[in-house]
């Protein structure tokens, strides 16, 4: 093992008072960890059995139950079972990301007559993530959810700070609940068996992150393009461990988001309209987040908050790494009237208390705002390049 670190929250129920994050060199052993680990190395702390004694349904979708470093634990179950755990593959994708599959894992683990006191494991990117831990935070009150996460994106966001959720109605995670994972397994050399696209929609948000928290990490980002895009893994170790940290601090002090946690909305606004208006699964979230970036950016300095220097140079940034940065992107560039479709999205945001849309906006590195914004000044960000 790498490193360990623990993020601490109000306890909302047994066992949810704390997150431990592992990291692990080379490829995961699925079986190692956890037919061995938790069989003999822990015990349980806080509901009454040992991990030992402890239960597991492990969750995972198609994509990674057919890596090669997860083939061997996906074949220890036979007829998707092994001794008293189960095992459950779902489809893989944003489309999946449903109520549907969230009561699936309910019914799996209720088939398979789990209690309260045994363990939702995870093992997949952020819509696994998200679905299992909202199944374990709502079967029988609250049972105990674990991590495996396979994505940047889910290594430095999705699985980190206690959100669950699905989408609803074409709306990005509308149905959800604050229930943090109890362990976090982190094996950042899942990061080579990503395709171009999936890295680079989990590399939106470690961006996000180091615009929001990280002078130092943003020069890092700055001048290590060619490293990051060949996925060296010292430099990704060093950014992924980062956000993590950062984003702990922010969950720690503000865990179920009343106020600073709504910083990490940053481009979330603009990008779940985006993925919205577009038709879930057809944007990356994180192509939409970077996306979203840029407008947010172009907000900023035509409110004055930034300069205009600062402005460019993200966008600048943003281009370098592939992402969109035009007005009008191309995935709904075909609509009629894309941007009222896309301030119409905006209003059902989660963040929002009036018929304004609340965003957070920037005056520059590591110095944001959260505020609310008029339709007109919003309008004018999504019809031109200003």
């Amino acid at each position: 093992m790498l490193s360990e670190f623990t993020i601490k929250y109000p306890a909302i129920n047994s066992g949810t008072d704390k997150t431990t994050i592992k990291f692990y060199e080379g490829q995961a052993d699925l079986l190692e960890l956890f037919k061995k680990q938790h069989s003999e190395e822990k015990t349980g702390e806080s509901c009454g059995a040992s991990l030992a004694e402890r239960r597991h349904i492990f969750v995972t979708d198609k994509t990674v139950s057919s890596l090669k470093s997860v083939i061997p634990f996906i074949n220890s179950f036979t007829n998707g079972t092994s001794g008293g755990d189960v095992l459950l593959v779902l489809e893989a994708g944003e489309k999946y990301k449903t109520m549907e599959s969230v009561l699936k894992i309910i019914k799996t683990a209720l088939d398979h007559r789990l209690a309260r006191h045994d363990v939702f494991v995870g093992i997949g990117g952020g819509v696994i993530t998200d679905v299992t831990a909202l199944a374990a935070s709502l079967f029988k009150r609250g049972a105990v959810v674990e991590f495996v996460p396979t994505t940047l994106l889910a290594m430095v966001d999705a699985a980190v700070g206690g959100k669950t959720g699905c989408d609803f109605e074409n709306y990005k995670n509308m149905i959800g609940t604050f229930y943090p994972a109890k362990t976090l397994y982190v094996f950042p050399h899942f990061l080579q068996t990503l395709s171009e696209n999936e890295f680079r929609s989990g590399f939106a948000e470690a961006l996000k992150t180091a615009l929001l928290y990280s002078p130092s990490m943003y020069e890092l980002i700055k001048k290590s393009g060619n490293d990051i895009l060949s996925r060296k893994e010292d430099v990704l170790f060093t950014i992924i461990t980062e956000c993590v940290k950062a984003k702990a601090a922010v969950a720690e002090s503000d865990f179920t988001e009343k106020n600073i946690r709504m910083q990490l909305n940053f481009g979330h606004t603009f990008g779940h309209a985006l993925e919205t208006v577009a038709g879930l699964g057809k944007v990356t979230h994180g192509d939409a987040v970077a996306w979203g970036i840029g407008r947010a950016a172009c907000l900023s300095s035509n409110l004055k908050l930034c300069t205009s220097a600062y402005k460019d140079e993200i966008l600048e940034l943003l281009s370098s790494f592939g992402w969109e940065t035009s007005a009008v992107h191309s995935s709904v560039k075909n609509l009629p009237d894309p941007a009222q479709k896309l301030i119409g999205a905006m209003k059902n945001d989660k963040k929002n208390d009036s018929s304004n849309v609340r965003l957070i906006l920037q005056r520059g590195i590591a110095d944001t705002v959260i505020t609310e914004v008029k339709d007109g000044d919003i309008l004018k960000v999504l019809s031109s390049g200003k």
